[in-house]
Parts: C-alpha cells; structure tokens; sequence
C-alpha cells in the first residue's frame, strides 16, 4: 500500500450541487479515488463481478488485457481475489493489446511477458484460452496473423471488457497520434517518442525495436465495456484532453469517447488537471481554506497576467471568483494582500532556520541552529540538481548535512564512460584493465541483464562522481555521505523490485544513526522509471515504523519535499522557497559538472535535449520569474520546497 500522498486542501463543499453539474465538462465517466492503490481495487472488483457474472449464466468472459506499469496494480488485486476469494478465471478468454515487434514472449522485454508473470500464471486461467499478440512472427505472415487475430475476437463473440492505459501522448496500445477510429489490429511504426520512453527496457536506443503490433482504435471502441486507467501526475495533462477535449485523432485515446460504456478511474495525480479538481470554481461552490483562496488567487494573476496587488474586484467576478469574496467576508483588496503575505512568508534564504530572531513568519523554526539535515537523493545527483542552491546554503550556514543515496544508478552510465575511466586509469600507470572490460561489454546479451561485474564499475563511477559534487560543497565524504544500495534497485534489470522490509531497514537504521531536525526527500512521481516513487516509499516506511517505535526525537523533525528533474511545485503547493544568487547558481552548476557520467548524453527519455543542469537553471529561473511576476522580490532562482507533516499522516 503507498504511504505517498500529498494532503489535498478544501475544493468542492460536498453535496453542494448535483455530480452531473460538477463534472459538466467530463465527456468520460470518471471515478476518482485517493490513490493508484484504491483505483487498482475498485477496477479489478468490475472484472471479478463480470467474470462472476457470466460464469453464473455459463457464459466465457472475454477481456483485452493491457500491460505496462498502469495495470500492474489491477493484476495483483484480481490475483489476491483469486487466491483469497477464490474468484475463478476458469471462463475468461484473453486477448492482449500490444506488443512490440519483432521480440519473443519469454524475453523480458516483451509486454506479454510482464502479463505472465503478474496475472496468467498465478491464476487458473486455461492455456487455450490466452490470446498473445505474438512478436516473433515472420514478416511475411503479420498481415495474415492480424486478420486471424480479429476474426478469434469475432469468433468469441467480441471483447466485454478492455482494460486500457494511456501514454504521454494519449497512446493506447501503440496506436500512435494520427490513428484512426477505423483502424484494427496491425503492424505499427514506432515514434522516436516511444522507442526513447522504452529503449531503458531494451537497454539502449540502438536494441529497441521500431515497430510492434497493437489492436486498433477501432479494435478498442468496438470493446462492451471500457476500463480506462491512469496513475500519477506525470499523466494529468494529456488525460484532462481525453476526458474533457474534443475527440482528437492526435490524441488516439480521446476517440474513446464515441464507446458510451467506457469509465475512467483516476487517483488524485492523475485527476489533477480536471476542471473540478484544477479550477473547481468554475464548477461549484467551494469551501474556503486559507490555502485554498492561495491557489485561486494566484490562478486569477496568471488567468489575468497581473501581480498579486493589481488584481480588481471586476477580475475576481469576470473570472467566477465572486464566491470566494463572499465566503471569506473581506474585501477584494485585502484577500490581495493576505495571499502576498501568505507567499511572501514562504520565501528564506536560510533554510536550516535563522539563529536568533522572531520566527513567527519563517517557514523554519530558528532553534536548534546547528540543525542535524538528511538529504535523501534516489540517484546520485538528485540532491544537487533538484536542490543543490538550498543543499550550498544548508553547509554554508553551519548545519551538520548527511547525503544518503539511495541507490547506485548503476544503469544510467553509458559502457564507453566505463571504458574510458578504465582507459584513464591505464593511462595514469595503476594497471591495464581496458581489454578484460571491452570483452565484458562485448559479451553482453541484448535485452539481459547486465554482468555483475560492469554493474559494480558503473556503480563506483556514480558514487566517485557524487563524493566529487559533495567535496565541492564542502562535505566530508568519509562521514557525511551515505549510500545505501537499496536492495530493491539492485536486480541487475531495468525492472526494479517493491519497498521491502530490508529497503526499509537501511533507511531506518540512516535515521536513527543522525536524528535529522530535517529531513529533504525527493517528492517527485514524475519520473520515468519509478524510481523516485519507490525511494519515497521507503522514506515513509521507515518513519512510519520510528514513529510507532516511540523514538522521541521524530517529533521534532520536519520533513521537505523536493521536485526530480522533470517539473516543479505548482506555487500554491509552495512552504519554502530558498532563493539563489547568480554565484550560488553557479556552484550549483559546478556541482552537477562533477557528475561527468551523466553529461551531455540525455540518460531519460523525452524530447527535451537539454543537459541535467541546463533543466535544473531553466526550471529555478522561472520559478524565480513566477515569484516575480506576481509582485515579490526578484531573484536569480529560486527553490521550492513541500512541508509534508509528519505526525498527521502517521496518526491517520
């Protein structure tokens, strides 16, 4: 169960207005629920009923099962229903949705595989009855087997359920933009997009296949019944277009709106760009928390391209806001003035707390000053290119700063890095080892895992890189800075294992050794390989378990989230916000250098081509900028940071 989630501030007053005004502009409908866990629940509950439901009228249960990391969640429920309430698969058919082409079943890589192994073969499915796209087929016979494949659908009286999830660019399956409603299932070309988003699985861009097969859009909207799912902020935008657009054939899934069976499930992330959970005003009447009248205000400045102290009456009521000046019972010009207070508040230049001084409006208590800080990075440079100005300031200001790594990155580093470290070496007279490493690299098998030996070098590269950045900010690195190699990223895989107890071990006994006042973690569930997420989940097991330890020094520690690399805090979020002079932006930059690894090849997929530091200076400018445009002081950059309370989500 995920222990990760962000406390949502006041929206909708309940049962203020009827649900079909609230959600007006949903096109889909849409449940959503708290977490990717509770969705994952309500979904696999619909396939058992229906499952229960036609093997009650002796009737087989035919269902287009998807893959990747969305239904994972759907598949560990219905195998629990199965083993626990013995709900029986005995009358289910299955067909798959995609798969890539060409690549064989029993790789790793292969979608069908993931389903394997996380559904088919812990329940009592009959073998006859799976359906796999295969990706092994000959060339010459794909046009052949494809139409075989939708007259085996036809055959079996159609699909009653698709369980479906999207990609970043409202992909479903791999029907990529520009599919049509008319398409079946066929052969695909891949975009650069998606063969970047899955060249990790196959080890590189050069081994990821550039086609694939995939039921079509038509396929899918033919489907009685459809489970849409999606997990996560990382997919908010492009699901607010498929719920809330208009059908787009460039984003293939919106055309799913013509299926007048298909339900949406969402938990909080995802749902985040809906108008009623985005700009809930504009669709009902809201109660009204002093945060919550924080991230309508700020929404009127950027809706009217005016700071804070400009904003006029006729903006608030031009722009539905008239409520929010009658619940709150002030005027206009003062509700200006508090939320300028309000975000003003969360600025510092020192975060570990100013010694000394009232700090009644600090986000930082002043005592105790030196304060004990963990900063806990998932990869080895997270901690400097998502908060390196505040990690600068925290050392700078005297506080006593742990770094803990949480896992090694082994698989970041690119094999000519290794051999031209080894060549290094060579050529510094401490031995030749570059041929005996050429043959290792050489050797490896596409699509396997790679050697233990080459793992544990690439291992050692990223921790020399991070005890380089650390020097530089003047750490001592033989006391002050830890890796942890958590268990569950060493698989030698690019799949990584779940949160275990001896993840949560580790990170525990770190705790107890500093008793941090402070503790950074990177809050950040848009990264692509998940690996922030699981990192994150190990953090709040081992507070969790501190907490229920009786420790009496968690009481008093405060815990800060930061942003990955790939976006940041929406400002109403904000409690800290560390600004940065052009010289500490430097520094910072310098610190990021000292991961050599990781320059100038892009290791995350995406089209943004710019290196790691490049993102971390663009993305604290423009906060700085936001801060700016809306009346407050101007920085060079600026950091943000999310308080996450401790003691209220261990007491719920």
């Amino acid at each position: 169960m995920s222990n990760y989630r962000l406390h949502n501030e006041i929206g909708l007053l309940p049962n203020a207005e009827p649900l079909d005004i609230i959600c007006r502009y949903e096109r889909i409908k849409t449940t959503v629920k708290e977490t990717a866990e509770q969705g994952s629940e309500l979904v696999a509950l619909k396939i058992a009923k229906l499952i229960k439901e036609k093997a009650d009228a002796g009737k087989k249960c035919v269902l287009a099962l998807t893959s990747g990391k969305s239904p994972v969640g759907v598949y560990r429920e219905l195998v629990k229903l199965h083993k626990t309430k013995k709900l029986s698969f005995q009358n289910v058919v299955v067909f798959t949705v995609f798969e890539f082409f060409p690549v064989h079943i029993n790789h790793e890589q292969s979608y069908n595989h993931m389903l394997k192994d996380e559904l088919l073969d812990q329940v009592d499915i009959k073998p006859e009855n799976i359906h796999a796209l295969d990706g092994s087929i000959a060339q010459d016979d794909i046009s052949r087997y494809c139409q075989e494949y939708e007259k085996a659908i036809a055959k079996v009286g159609g699909i009653d359920m698709l369980l479906i999830g999207v990609g970043d660019q409202g992909q479903i399956g791999l029907n990529e933009a520009g599919s049509y409603e008319n398409t079946h299932t066929r052969v695909v070309a891949l975009s650069n997009e998606s063969r970047k988003i899955a060249s990790s699985m196959f080890y590189g861009y050069e081994n990821t296949p550039s086609r694939a097969l995939t039921m079509g859009v038509g396929t899918m909207i033919e489907a009685k019944n459809i489970q849409l799912i999606g997990w996560n902020e990382e997919k908010a935008n492009v699901l607010a277009k498929i719920i809330e657009g208009n059908v787009d054939i460039n984003v293939p899934a919106s055309q799913l709106q013509k299926n007048q069976e298909i339900e949406c499930t969402l938990d909080e992330g995802a749902a985040s760009s809906l108008t009623r959970v985005k700009t809930p005003w504009l669709v009902g009447t809201c109660e009204w928390s002093p945060r919550f009248v924080r991230k309508a205000v700020l929404w009127l400045c950027q809706k009217t391209g005016k700071p804070l102290l400009k904003l006029s009456y006729k903006d608030y009521i031009d722009n539905y806001l008239g409520q929010l000046i009658d619940a709150v019972g002030v005027s206009y010009d003062k509700v200006n003035i508090q939320v300028f207070n309000d975000l003003q508040h969360t600025i510092s230049g020192w975060p570990g707390g100013k010694p000394n001084v009232d700090d009644t409006n600090r986000p930082v208590k002043s005592s105790p000053f030196p304060k004990k800080v963990v900063i806990f990075s998932p990869h080895p440079d997270d901690d400097v290119i998502s908060m390196g100005g505040t990690f600068l300031r925290l050392a700078d200001q005297g506080h006593n700063v742990h770094v803990a790594y949480q896992t090694s990155g082994n698989i970041a580093v690119h094999d000519d890095v290794v051999l031209q470290i080894f060549d290094t070496a060579h050529e510094c007279g401490f031995g030749d080892r570059f041929d005996e490493m050429k043959n290792v690299i050489a050797n490896k098998q596409v699509g396997q895992p790679e050697p233990e030996i080459l793992r544990q070098f690439k291992g050692a590269i990223r921790r020399a890189e991070a005890k380089a950045a650390c020097r530089h900010f003047g750490l001592n690195t033989e006391t002050n800075v830890h890796f942890l190699n958590l268990p569950f990223y060493e698989t030698g895989s690019v799949k990584k294992g779940v949160v275990g107890q001896d993840d949560v071990d580790i990170v525990k006994n770190l705790l107890r050794e500093v008793k941090p006042d402070q503790i950074y973690a990177a809050g950040d569930l848009s990264d692509p390989h998940g690996t922030h997420r699981v990192c994150i989940e190990a953090v709040l097991a081992a507070i969790e378990q501190i907490f229920n330890d009786g420790d009496e020094w968690i009481e008093n520690a405060t815990m800060w989230l930061y942003r990955g690399a790939w976006q940041e805090w929406e400002l109403d979020l904000v409690d800290m916000a560390v600004p940065l002079s052009p010289d500490e932006v430097i520094k910072k930059r310098h610190a990021i250098y000292r991961h050599l690894s990781q320059k100038d090849i892009v290791p995350f997929p995406g089209e943004d081509k710019r290196e790691f530091w490049q993102r971390a200076e663009d993305r604290t400018h423009a906060t700085a900028k936001l801060y700016d445009d809306l009346g407050m002081a101007e920085y060079q950059a600026i950091e943000v940071f999310v308080q996450y309370d401790m003691k209220k989500n261990h007491k719920k």
